[in-house]
């Protein structure tokens, strides 16, 4: 049997009223993610994909458009959604007067889960998540990274099979990021669930995502794995060195005399053999280096933008206005 897909949207769009005049913050949306998929969700401010996330957690209703998530219509049935879903925004979720396993439990209740399994539930994110040391603390005290880990043992006090994140890390110190990336590779390791997480840092999205989708201006522009999209829009770059004149090697840049370049996809398959090439060609390779581009440089080919440059400017949410 062919698996269905988690989420489906067609034609989902999103339009505000900015001082009388319409703006299409996001223009009609086609998009699908399979189960146990994780998805990283990219984009400068303002690029619509906060709206979308917003749409796709029920937050938001749609200009335009449907959509289904877990089988069910973010319209029609809102609560059906809300219910198999985990969603942890960008804010801190937990109440700063409740300690963090009464938050939990809680949290559970709100759910309609039964005490029994609330607390077991409760019990178990606790040391899944490495917060048994500060169960029994106030949230105020926490830090940053254990906010953070508390806020998505929240999103899924309820075992929900699709975890959607909206810039999870923003904020933390590296340690912090790599340690709650940890948790959220064993999540979906141990239980499946399906990731979908919008992140300003692109090294997270290249390093744990298996599914790239690039947003601009209220349109997918890009969607593809990390390694693909780089080799797509950017290629490597190849820098071979020679004792001597360096030979004339097509599509290649000469740097000085001895020194050419090359732009070319997948240059670690290709260096072996172009090493070989030019020694049995009596020009040996006196030294050889691949400059992989980065999921920045692939960002930059196809918005004109670095997003590091976006993050270091402003940090200010999407659109926030009256919907038109």
């Amino acid at each position: 049997m062919t698996p269905s897909p988690i989420i489906t949207a067609q034609g989902l769009a999103k339009s505000f009223t900015v001082k009388k005049q319409r703006v299409d913050a996001v223009h009609p949306l086609d998009l699908e993610v399979q189960r146990g998929e994780l998805l990283a969700f990219l984009g400068p401010n303002g690029a619509g994909k906060s709206t979308t996330l917003r749409m796709l957690t029920t937050l938001l209703p749609p200009t335009a458009g449907t959509a289904s998530v877990v089988g069910f219509d973010v319209a029609r049935d809102p609560a059906e959604v809300r219910r198999r879903i985990g969603y942890i925004g960008q804010g801190n979720s937990a109440g700063h007067n409740q300690r963090v396993r009464d938050e939990l439990i809680s949290q559970g209740a709100f759910y309609g889960l039964g005490r029994a399994e609330t607390a077991r539930r409760a019990d178990e994110l606790i040391e899944s998540l490495d917060l048994t040391a500060i169960a029994t603390r106030g949230v105020m005290a926490l830090s940053g990274g254990q906010k953070r880990r508390l806020d998505i043992a929240l999103g899924l006090i309820h075992s929900p099979e699709l975890l959607f994140l909206d810039e999870p890390s923003t904020g933390l110190d590296p340690q912090s990021r790599a340690n709650l990336w940890r948790h959220i590779i064993d999540l979906r390791e141990t239980h499946g669930t399906t990731i979908f997480v919008t992140t300003h840092y692109l090294e997270e999205a290249d390093q744990f995502a298996e599914r790239v989708m690039v947003m601009d201006h209220g349109r997918v522009i890009a969607d593809d794995s990390a390694a693909e999209l780089k080799t797509q829009l950017a290629g490597d770059v190849i820098t071979l060195g020679f004792a001597g004149a360096a030979p004339a090697i097509p599509e290649s840049t000469r740097v000085d005399d001895r020194t050419v370049t090359l732009t070319v996809d997948h240059g670690d398959r290709l260096l072996p053999g172009l090493i070989r090439d030019l020694d049995d060609a009596g020009t040996p390779v006196l030294s050889a280096a691949i400059r992989q581009h980065t999921l920045d440089d692939v960002f930059l080919t196809l918005t004109g933008r670095s997003l590091r440059d976006e993050v270091a400017t402003t940090t200010a949410p999407e659109n926030e206005e009256v919907p038109a």
